[in-house]
């Protein structure tokens, strides 16, 4: 093996050779026949570069920026994933790295490792949390992050409680616990994938996946099934709650999940810090507009009252420089980085990230620009109808 991965897509077809199928189609999956998904990605190669030449560059640019109220090295966070069985200590090497990289991990309320680890091992840790439960049980779900040290609180807005899961893309059901009936079925795949069952098997075995951040009070950590049922049993939040969310917060807070700029003026109006364009990584209704289509038209609605992220299909820094050209203040990956694990554990997402700060970096060389708050609509080639219209 080379010293690093040399693109995402590399860090892609490794984790295919390296994961059991039913957890390798998890990743890469979308609703229905995965058209939203793989427009998210190719809708970035519409968008070309006006390159400029003969320019007086100096030998470092400056990509830092502040998110969330906190300083990133580059514009680029870690986006929040439910619970996955890709290594056996979760997100704790993406924690790792993302700490070394100078960038801020958005960690799911549906995730292996226990927040309070997450934050440890990178202190700008952010959380993202589910509408679910009682409002007691949000509020303390919110104190227990507080307590852990979250930068900021993100709402997941583009996945509904209780929303059709069914699919046609072929994904194969993951076990939520390994009973005998369960070992016997799976085995084959896992057999043939011996390095990663390894991995699990000398760190105690098969993954339970539990969802430690959900707990309540002294209670154990459910199972995915029975967080994902909890969650469906609880009413969806109205815009009233979320800003009773934002105000029992009281810090920096994030709607995701935005595609029109209605709704972005709504998060304006109840306080939101920032909002992230997003459909979820074409999780949820195949169909919806590509998010780097959507972003202009939110840029445009809101213009500096409120941060705007960019979150789907992100792959390259090139596709950071054009969210960036076209107003988002920084990116969340989250597929990019989950291939990254799966290739090479904490290492494949040191690839990751070091690929994404290279590629804007050399998008800003050859654009003429000693920094990312030099970019701009004019350094795209943008076509007619490329963004959508704003209402």
């Amino acid at each position: 093996m080379r010293d690093r991965l040399e693109s995402v897509a590399e860090a892609q077809r490794l984790a295919r050779k390296r994961l059991p199928k039913p957890v390798y189609v998890s990743l890469v999956g979308g609703r229905e026949n995965g058209r939203t998904r793989d427009l998210n990605v190719s809708c970035f190669d519409d968008l070309a570069f006006r390159a400029r030449v003969v320019v007086d560059m100096p030998p470092v640019r400056e990509l830092g920026t502040t998110v969330l109220g906190q300083d990133l090295s580059m514009p680029v966070l870690i986006a929040p994933v439910g619970a996955h069985a890709v290594v056996p200590d979760g997100e704790l090497p993406v924690a790792r790295a993302s700490a070394k990289a100078g960038v801020a991990i958005c960690q799911s309320n549906f995730a292996n490792s226990p927040f309070e680890e997450v934050a440890a091992a990178n202190p700008m840790a952010v959380f993202q949390l589910f509408w679910a439960g009682t409002l007691d049980e949000i509020a303390e779900r919110v104190e227990r992050m507080k307590k852990a040290g979250a930068k900021a609180l993100i709402y997941t807005a583009d996945s509904a409680p209780y929303a059709y899961h069914g699919s046609d893309w072929g994904a194969p059901a993951i076990p939520h616990r390994i009973d005998l009936a369960a070992a016997v079925r799976y085995a084959p795949t896992a057999l043939a994938h011996p390095r990663w069952l390894l991995d699990f098997l000398r760190h105690g075995g098969f993954p339970e996946m539990r969802v430690p951040n959900m707990a309540v009070g002294s209670g154990a950590a459910p199972r995915l099934a029975e967080a994902v049922r909890h969650r469906s049993q609880t009413p969806a939040p109205t815009w009233k709650n979320l800003a009773w969310l934002r105000e029992v917060w009281g810090g920096p807070f994030l709607l995701k999940g935005i595609l029109t700029p209605d709704d972005a003026r709504r998060a304006v109006d109840i306080g939101a810090t920032a909002v992230s364009v997003s459909n979820h990584g074409g999780n949820v209704i195949d169909g919806a507009v590509p998010a780097i289509r959507a972003l202009p038209s939110v840029v445009d609605a809101v213009g500096d009252q409120i941060e705007v992220l960019l979150d789907g299909g992100v792959r390259r820094g090139n596709d950071v420089a054009k969210a960036l050209a076209l107003g988002a203040r920084a990116v969340l990956i989250g597929r990019a980085w989950l291939y990254g694990l799966a290739a090479r554990g904490e290492r494949g997402v040191d690839d990751v990230l070091t690929l994404l700060r290279l590629g804007l970096d050399n998008a800003l060389v050859h654009l003429g620009h000693r920094s990312i708050d030099d970019l701009g609509p004019s350094d795209l080639v943008i076509p007619e109808g490329f963004s959508l219209k704003a209402s």
